[in-house]
């Protein structure tokens, strides 16, 4: 499959040395697909719902969104918020990558619909293996709703 029809990957993240090691993994991975990197909530909102620097974007829906809960000007929480709320988005799979254990944020992010919360490992090589795996799953390997069928889903 030629690269420009793959979905992209959207990593929301505002540390430069995770979105670093999440790219290497990704590339590391061997996915094909294009990784859109934004440092923030409002920039991955931007970007989603195509406004702002991102109006002119064209393309299909993320073949999977990997959030960071923490980012400055809107946390991850309301982008997933947002992102459940929204018709033509809410079957995107949406990961958390988070350093916070606190069960609270664990428990948030699966009722506002996260698809998985994975917290991220201190050791490089977990980190890249885990990272890895999960863009070759959403990637490559989920099958998700057609375009059009996303105008008619409805969240459970």
């Amino acid at each position: 499959m030629p690269a420009s029809s793959l979905r992209p990957i959207l990593l929301a993240e505002d540390n430069p040395n995770d979105v670093e090691l999440v790219v290497t993994a990704l590339k590391d991975a061997r996915l094909l697909n294009e990784i859109v990197t934004v440092g923030d909530g409002a920039q991955a909102l931007d970007y989603l719902f195509r406004r702002g620097p991102y109006a002119g974007r064209s393309g299909l829906s993320p073949a999977v969104i990997m959030l960071d809960l923490k980012m400055p000007k809107v946390d991850g929480r309301e982008v997933l918020r947002q992102i459940r709320d929204h018709p033509e988005l809410r079957t995107v799979p949406v990961v958390v990558l988070t350093s916070s254990r606190e069960e609270s944020d664990l428990m948030q992010s699966y009722q506002l619909g996260v698809n998985a919360y994975v917290v991220k490992p201190v050791d490089f090589e977990e980190f890249a293996a885990a990272v890895g795996k999960l863009g070759f799953f959403w990637a490559l390997l989920n099958e998700p709703p057609p375009e059009k069928a996303k105008e008619t889903a409805r969240p459970a």
